[in-house]
């Protein structure tokens, strides 16, 4: 039997705050959204089997929820989410697929990371080892992995290139967090450069 739907049931679009990568779509209805907003974890409703939805709550794909938008007619949901484990029950980052695998996996390493320095576990990692030493020692390895970068440029070495470029990335990523400063920080950014270079090109031709 096909599920019902329940009158106050909204779609909800699930999207990675820091890749933008569509993650899911669901459902939700009142309770769902309300338990999201108390818990900071994405819930929804479960039309197969009509029941509240904690996301990850078996299988560890938790979604830490950032913020809930409403659509212009009020009639669809998104949810922009932190997702470190992936949303999709294959174990796929997004349940559309991994086309956009080299954007969410710097995502994930962004989120990961967080998650890293905010929850400590048993066996300190090298991202919380590092963070506690403080930004100025992050700092100084961000400056290290860029030197090296510049010196695998020189050797034009494209392996050398590629492991030292994930170098600096990594420390990049690790002193964002550090400033408090998200992807979506600097990918707001160079959308308002974009767009300032797009204005000025069309007064340049008009």
């Amino acid at each position: 039997m096909a599920p019902e739907y329940a009158p106050d049931l909204m779609p909800v679009v699930v999207q990675d705050v820091d890749t933008g990568v569509v993650l899911m779509v669901a459902w939700t209805d009142a309770e769902a959204r309300r338990r999201s907003e108390e818990t900071g974890r994405a819930h929804f409703w479960s039309r197969s089997r009509r029941e509240l939805w904690d996301k990850g709550a078996t299988s560890g794909q938790v979604l830490s929820l950032c913020e809930i938008r409403e659509d212009c007619d009020h009639d669809a949901l998104l949810y922009q989410v932190r997702a470190p484990h992936g949303a999709c029950h294959t174990g796929r980052v997004s349940c559309f697929g991994d086309a956009d695998t080299a954007v969410s996996m710097l995502g994930r390493l962004f989120t990961t990371q967080q998650e890293r320095l905010d929850n400590p576990s048993e066996v300190r990692s090298y991202t919380r080892r590092l963070g506690e030493q403080g930004i100025d020692r992050v700092l100084r390895k961000v400056g290290e992995e860029a030197a090296e970068f510049l010196v695998a440029c020189k050797n034009d070495d494209p392996l050398e290139i590629r492991a030292e470029a994930a170098d600096v990335i990594y420390h990049l990523w690790l002193a964002l967090h550090l400033s408090n400063v998200s992807l979506a920080d600097v990918s707001d950014e160079l959308a308002r450069r974009h767009q300032g270079a797009g204005a000025r090109r069309g007064s340049e031709t008009s």
